[in-house]
C-alpha cells in the first residue's frame, strides 16, 4: 500500500472537557436516526437546531429583500444580512466587514478570485503556485485562467510523509510567482498544511496568498490577521451552517482594485445605456438577489460553533482523530493514507481486498456513512497511485463509539470479503 502510517498508542479524548453527546443532542438528525453513524462532515456536516429553527423563524418573522426596500420589514431584513457580515468578520478576525464577499461556496469564491483577480493583474508567463494536496475547486479555475491567459500553473508537491515538501515548495517560487493557492487542511487526508510558513515565503517572494479553509474551518480558530493570508475561502455547510452560501476574505485594497466578475442589482450605484457605474466592495461582487436567509444560517452556526469553543473543537476533533488512527491500524488488513504527522478531523483508509466503494456499502448496511472515491482530488489520488479510498470524518457531534462502529463495520466487512485477519 501507499504511503502507510504507522501504528502509534491510543489516545481518547478527554469528555471532561468536551461533551459530544450533549452537543449531539442539539442536532435533529440524530434523534429522528438514532442508529446513524455519521462519518462525513467533512463533506457537509449536519445542522444544529440553532440554525435550522433561526432560518425558519426570519423566514417567519423577517423576510423581505435587502437593500432596496424603504419599508420596515426590508431594513429588518436588510440589518440581519449585514449583521451576519459582521459575524463572519469578528469570525475570522478580518479588519473589517467591508472585507466579506458573500458567496455560494468556496468554488465560487475560489473562481471569483480567478476571473476578477485573475485577469487584472495576470500576465501570460505569471505563475500560480497550487499543492498536490489540492480539491478539484482549487486547480480547475487555475487550469481556465491559464487557457484564457497563458499564465503557468506550478505544482509543489507532497513528500512520502503526506506532508506539503516545503523545501521543495520554496524552491519553484521565483520573480514569476504571483499567487499561491492553497488548503489549508487537505480534504482527503486531514493533512493540516504549514500556512504560516507558506505565507511568509510567498510574501518574501512578492505572491499574493488564497488559502481554502473549507476543513479548517471548522475544526481551527481561523485568524486572517494572524496569518496575513490575502484571500481566504470557505464554505457554509461544512461548518454546520446550510448549503448555497459561502465566504470570500480579501484584504479590503485588493477588494478595491478588483473589477466585478458579474453583473446586475446591487452591485451597481447607477445604470445608463450609456455607462454603468458600480458599488463599492464587498457589494461590488454581489450581483443579484443574494441567499438572505443563507448567510443568517452561517452566522448562526458559527455563533454556535463559537458557543463549544473552537478551541474545543480542535481539541476534541485531534484526540478523536488520534483515537481512530490508534484503533484503525491495530486491525489486519487496514492501511491509512498518511498525512505528514499532522491529521485532523479527517482519514482516508484502505483495507486489503475490498475495494472502497464496496466498503462504503457495507458499511451503510451497519448504518455507518462514509465517503468513498477520489474525493475531488483525482491529481492527488493519481501521486498515491490509488483509484479510491474511503474516507471517515468527523465533526463536533462525533463521538468514541463511533470509532468503535467504524472499526466494527471494517471487521464485518472483512468477514463478508473472507479477508479478515490474516
Amino acid at each position: 500500500m501507499t504511503l502507510l502510517l504507522e501504528d502509534r498508542a491510543a489516545s481518547r479524548p478527554d469528555g471532561a472537557a468536551f461533551d459530544p453527546m450533549a452537543v449531539r443532542r442539539q442536532f435533529p438528525i440524530f434523534g429522528r436516526n438514532p442508529g446513524l453513524t455519521f462519518l462525513d462532515t467533512a463533506a457537509s456536516a449536519q445542522k444544529p437546531r440553532a440554525v435550522i429553527d433561526g432560518m425558519a423563524e426570519f423566514y417567519r418573522t423577517d423576510y423581505a429583500n435587502v437593500h432596496r426596500g424603504v419599508y420596515g420589514l426590508s431594513a429588518r431584513s436588510t440589518a440581519r444580512f449585514e449583521a451576519a457580515r459582521e459575524t463572519v468578520a469578528r469570525f475570522l478576525n478580518a479588519t473589517d466587514a467591508s472585507e466579506i464577499v458573500f458567496v455560494r461556496g468556496a468554488t465560487e469564491g475560489i473562481n471569483l478570485v480567478a476571473q476578477s483577480w485573475g485577469p487584472a493583474f495576470l500576465r501570460p508567463g505569471d505563475q500560480v503556485v497550487v499543492s498536490e494536496l489540492e480539491h478539484h475547486s482549487n486547480i480547475v479555475p487555475w487550469q481556465m485562467l491559464r487557457q484564457r491567459l497563458g499564465i503557468e500553473l506550478v505544482v509543489a508537491p507532497i513528500g512520502a510523509d503526506g506532508a506539503l515538501d516545503l523545501v521543495a515548495f520554496q524552491g519553484l517560487l521565483g520573480p514569476r510567482t504571483r499567487l499561491v493557492a492553497m488548503t489549508h487542511l487537505a480534504n482527503v487526508t486531514g493533512h493540516v498544511v504549514a500556512v504560516e510558513a507558506v505565507v511568509r515565503l510567498a510574501h518574501a517572494h512578492g505572491a499574493l496568498v488564497l488559502l481554502d479553509g473549507c476543513q479548517a474551518v471548522p475544526r481551527l480558530p481561523v485568524d486572517v490577521r494572524a496569518l496575513d493570508c490575502d484571500f481566504y475561502v470557505f464554505s457554509g455547510h461544512k461548518c454546520y451552517g446550510p448549503t448555497g452560501i459561502g465566504v470570500l476574505y480579501a484584504k479590503r485594497a485588493l477588494l478595491d482594485a478588483m473589477p466585478p466578475w458579474q453583473g446586475g442589482g446591487d452591485m451597481i450605484r447607477t445604470v445608463s445605456f450609456a455607462e454603468t457605474t458600480y458599488q463599492d466592495a464587498p457589494q461590488r461582487f454581489e450581483a443579484g438577489t443574494p441567499d438572505i436567509a443563507g448567510a443568517i444560517g452561517l452566522a448562526l452556526a458559527l455563533d454556535f460553533m463559537d458557543g463549544l469553543g473552537r478551541a474545543a473543537i480542535r481539541d476534541h476533533e485531534a484526540a478523536l482523530t488520534r483515537y481512530a488512527e490508534a484503533l484503525l491500524t491495530e486491525i489486519p488488513g487496514v492501511g491509512l493514507v498518511a498525512a505528514g504527522g499532522s491529521r485532523l478531523g479527517a482519514l482516508s483508509f484502505l483495507v486489503d481486498g475490498i475495494h472502497p466503494h464496496d466498503l462504503a456499502t457495507i458499511f451503510d448496511q451497519h448504518d455507518v456513512a462514509v465517503r468513498a472515491g477520489h474525493h475531488c482530488a483525482q491529481p492527488l489520488m493519481d501521486r498515491l497511485d490509488l483509484p479510491a479510498t474511503a474516507r471517515a470524518s468527523f465533526g463536533v457531534y462525533s463521538t468514541e463509539a463511533d470509532v468503535e462502529r467504524l472499526a466494527e463495520a471494517i471487521r464485518a466487512a472483512q468477514k463478508l470479503f473472507g479477508v479478515a485477519a490474516r
